[in-house]
């Protein structure tokens, strides 16, 4: 009895070792906190439950990006190392390393989110290659903040008002553009602007109207102009070691999920935007974020003409000589992708 009761402890220890052990650790960095209700309402919950819903045998540890020291534009190198298995990254930010990128969401490309699921159809999977080849990342989907707009501390009318005026970009595509109608870009990083308004050491400033409000932007702005220079595309992406630690069945499993989630955000961050176009002016209903007062300005014909023009005539040739210098193909494979 005493030898049939080892036995059946060591088996039950033996096959609790096999459980652990078969265990997939991911390690996840989200987007900041401080880029507000997508991270907070949407990519947090559903990582923390992946596991339960999915039904696969992994441990989830996320942490929002600004909690883990570790800089935007590191993301791709980190995940390449490994530090990370599975990244929500920063695509405009992390485009510094791979040029490729940019072409997602070029000034001008993505107008609007018909316009952006497009690109996305078209170009997903050139990015998936380079990421796989140069970075061993897989990207498992893309996903948009929204448009990005323009809040300023200064009082305008319309786009040409930039001029000698200071302006927020966060990637050489947009610093092109405001270089184009005569403003001077100034990169910064997000959680960074907010003081800089206030300060003075910028004089406007772009990104989603939703991020912008709850990260209190409008407490150091006076006027807001809702044109859409691009969409602010992010994505997903997996340390390819992580990736094939699975089965093709989990891996099918994992995949599925992402989806479910980019489908989600991309449904989400709509009616974001929204509600803070409301929001920030001052205008009802206001659901989701806080009520502000800014001067919402129109969108007139002129200031559309611009930045649709710009497209062919200042984002694509400026991209394309920068990233066909370290990717042959890379404009030919745009436009391939995009039928343009």
């Amino acid at each position: 009895m005493k030898k049939l009761l080892v036995a059946t402890c060591l088996s039950a220890v033996f096959a609790s070792t096999a459980v652990v052990a078969d265990t997939i650790s991911l390690r996840v960095m989200g987007q900041p906190l401080s880029t507000g209700l997508i991270q907070k309402n949407v990519e947090q919950p559903f990582f923390e439950t992946l596991s339960e819903t999915s039904g696969l045998p992994i441990s989830v540890n996320y942490k929002p990006a600004d909690t883990t020291g570790i800089k935007d534009e590191e993301q791709l190198r980190v995940l390449k190392s490994g530090v990370f298995d599975l990244i929500s990254l920063r695509l405009s930010q992390v485009s510094r390393d791979e040029p490729t990128i940019l072409g997602l969401d070029l000034v001008g490309l993505n107008p609007t989110y018909e316009a952006g699921a497009k690109t996305v159809a078209g170009y997903q999977e050139v990015i998936d290659k380079r990421l796989q080849e140069r970075f061993n990342t897989k990207l498992l989907g893309l996903w948009p903040f929204g448009p990005q707009v323009l809040f300023c501390n200064h009082p305008i009318e319309s786009l040409k008002d930039i001029k000698d005026l200071k302006v927020r970009v966060y990637d050489q595509n947009l610093a092109k553009f405001v270089e184009s109608v005569g403003g001077v870009p100034v990169p910064i990083g997000f959680g960074d602007v907010h003081q800089s308004l206030a300060l003075g050491v910028v004089d406007c400033a772009i990104t989603g109207a939703s991020s912008a409000n709850s990260a209190g932007w409008p407490e150091v702005s006076t006027h807001m102009l809702p044109i859409a220079f691009q969409l602010g595309m992010n994505g997903y992406g997996i340390n390819l070691k992580t990736w094939n630690k699975f089965t093709p069945e989990q891996q099918e499993t994992l995949q599925t999920s992402i989806n479910g989630l980019v489908k989600d955000v991309w449904k989400y961050s709509e009616e974001l935007h929204e509600d803070a176009l409301r929001c920030n002016v001052g205008g009802a209903p206001c659901d989701n974020l806080k009520t502000y007062n800014l001067v919402g300005l129109p969108i007139t014909e002129e200031d559309l003409s611009i930045v649709s023009k710009t497209l062919m005539d200042v984002s694509y040739p400026v991209w394309a000589e920068l990233c066909d210098k370290t990717n042959e193909n890379c404009s030919a494979d745009w436009k391939k992708a995009l039928n343009n």
